[in-house]
């Protein structure tokens, strides 16, 4: 059992930069592929950033490539999403989620922090 608990989030300006972290306990998160994935009001979440086993990451939508980036320091077991030039259109509740290498699907899930953009 992996526990994730996001913190970060926040209510920003237009431009404004946030860092959001992940804390997992429970398991050393060094087997885990970690996630960042955003839910829109209303809609369906959406995958946001991938950091692999060995540190290898991407950013899937194509509005937060160049702006989003995502790390991970499994000696602290932390996962964290840098968010820079920050638009109203990235307000979501975003959620760090964790899934074992031979797996489709996360298993694990944290209780998600919310972003506010205003423009």
């Amino acid at each position: 059992q992996v526990r994730l608990e996001e913190s970060g989030g926040g209510l920003v300006q237009t431009g404004d930069s946030l860092r959001l972290s992940c804390a997992a306990s429970g398991r050393p998160v060094d087997l885990y592929y970690l996630s960042w994935f955003r839910v829109f009001h209303g809609e369906d979440r959406e995958l946001v950033a991938r950091a692999t086993l060995i540190g290898e990451t991407t950013i899937y939508p194509l509005s937060a490539k160049g702006r989003f980036s995502i790390s991970r320091d499994n000696a602290k077991n932390m996962v964290y999403l840098q968010m820079n030039s920050l638009k109203p259109e990235d307000t979501a509740v975003y959620y760090c989620a964790a899934r074992a290498a031979n797996r489709d699907n996360y298993d694990f899930w944290g209780q998600g922090t919310q972003v506010t953009v205003s423009s």
